[in-house]
């Protein structure tokens, strides 16, 4: 890296901060109903608020700033509510708490953190601490600096971690720190502020990624919100469009009406998800947060390489939906954001339980478009012969009894197939099934996901929807009937 990127460091390419891994909790209410209860590991909602933003280089550095202003709250069990944390978490008095500083370094130092920290060689003019931590190891930098009191105001502490590219000198590093990072801080202007949000307006808003003033936390909801505003505050490239149920972050460049007609499109799609695949579980209180990279390079440094192959994804662990602009433009990124966001809300639905890919898959892709009708096969063709009909629904019991592992499994075509195959199965459902005499598949999706909540097992769940092997073999029959026709 040569000097001037160095001293050029915060606008290096920036990366978005990994929401908090949740653990969904299935919560019987008294009357008989569900509700999602999301808890969390104290370490992943301290750090999600704890990093102020990270930078990294073409060379794979990795540039880390965090400020010390609270420490992990004291609390029994393995995981919380974000509420509860709130509650429980404990403020850090930066001149008497240097054991609650200790505690932060270690859960954030990328190396094992020195016992004895080192000083710089000289002292740094308006900063009262200067510190570093990684002891005798020499590929990163990390250091604890607390600028000097002014007017009476004790400042917080601050860790910057650096992990260095193979060949970097780390007492250049450290120099260039300090000169280019330590001596400039006050122009650093976004990190000094960490961003927790106020109730949103009813009405849609887009803003930068800038930091806002501080305001009471209230809700659950409230509190996810927050973490996703924080996440980009510190970019001011990213922005945040924001409803009731839904916060949209993008690095999109005028790109606002889009991401305004994007969010009333979620919350229609919410709605129309709803009525057509009501779940079972109360989610009434979740927020649907989606993050769209302008570029797929930088989708695929957030999604890693085995998801190179995807145009987007829902990350049930981090409770986000994650896609990029497609060189096609914004009306193919609607439609993958359409079947990402059904993925999300049923994993809302089912309190993240396990959907069958036949289910969860085709009704994604049914969602897609609505209106269209045509099958994309592999080839371009976009209707299935009679020949092929006839191999197709002799293969529907075989793709019903798919995990996911089997489901994306082979090559590209292999799934496309597949993905057709179970959008065929949902259009049948929704078109085709209701016009069969008696109506025998009326309650299909109802039996599937009240018995997926009772068994948690989605193959279970596909034969406790079908009850018998004869009904099973009618809806082959009728599906294959249905699509001859249309």
């Amino acid at each position: 890296m040569t000097l001037l990127l160095a001293a050029s460091l915060f606008f290096a390419h920036p990366a978005p901060l990994d929401m908090p891994r949740a653990h969904g909790y299935l919560v019987t209410e008294a009357d008989g109903s569900y509700r999602l209860e999301d808890r969390f590991a104290r370490e992943d909602l301290w750090t999600s608020q704890a990093v102020l933003g990270s930078w990294f280089d073409d060379d794979g550095r990795l540039f880390t700033v965090s400020r010390l202003d609270a420490a992990p709250p004291l609390v029994a069990g393995d995981t919380l509510t974000r509420s509860a944390y709130a509650q429980a978490k404990r403020p850090i008095d930066p001149k008497k708490d240097m054991d609650l500083v200790t505690e932060a370094i270690s859960l954030l130092s990328p190396v094992e953190p020195a016992t004895e920290p080192a000083a710089p060689r000289q002292a740094i003019r308006g900063f009262k601490d200067v510190l570093y931590y990684e002891g005798t190891n020499l590929t990163a930098v990390v250091c604890l600096f607390r600028r000097a009191e002014t007017k009476g105001f004790t400042e917080p502490w601050y860790l910057a971690s650096w992990e260095l590219a193979e060949g970097d000198d780390r007492e250049w590093a450290r120099e260039l720190f300090e000169k280019e990072i330590l001596e400039e801080w006050e122009k650093i202007k976004p990190l000094h502020l960490r961003t927790e949000v106020a109730a949103p307006s009813p009405n849609i808003t887009r803003e930068s990624g800038k930091a806002h003033g501080k305001t009471q936390i209230a809700s659950e909801r409230m509190l996810l919100r927050d973490d996703a505003r924080h996440s980009i505050s510190n970019y001011p490239a990213w922005h945040v469009t924001e409803a009731e149920e839904f916060s949209v972050l993008d690095n999109l460049r005028d790109a606002q009406l889009f991401m305004v007609a994007l969010t009333n499109d979620l919350a229609v799609m919410r709605k129309q998800y709803a009525e057509v695949m009501p779940g079972p579980v109360n989610a009434t209180n979740s927020l649907c947060v989606a993050r769209i990279y302008s570029d797929k390079e930088d989708y695929i440094v957030a999604a890693g390489e085995d998801m190179a192959w995807t145009a987007a994804y829902w990350n049930p662990l981090r409770r986000e939906l994650v896609a990029y602009l497609p060189q096609s433009g914004t009306d193919e990124l609607l439609k993958t954001i359409r079947h990402e966001a059904f993925h999300q809300y049923l994993s809302y639905a089912t309190s993240f339980l396990a959907v069958s890919p036949w289910l969860n898959e085709g009704y994604a892709q049914y969602f897609e478009d609505t209106a269209a009708m045509d099958w994309k096969l592999p080839g371009g063709k976009e209707k299935p012969s009679p020949e092929e009909l006839e191999t197709f629904a002799a293969a529907l019991p075989g793709l019903m009894a798919l995990d996911y592992e089997e489901f994306y499994a082979g090559d590209d075509d292999a799934r496309r197939l597949k993905y057709r195959l179970a959008w065929s199965i949902a259009v049948f459902i929704e078109k085709g099934a209701p016009k069969v005499r008696f109506a025998p598949f009326r309650n299909l999706k109802r039996d599937y996901l009240g018995s997926l909540m009772k068994t948690h097992d989605m193959l279970s769940a596909t034969g406790a929807a079908f009850g018998t092997s004869e009904k099973a073999a009618l809806f082959v029959e009728e599906w294959k009937k249905y699509w001859k026709k249309n």
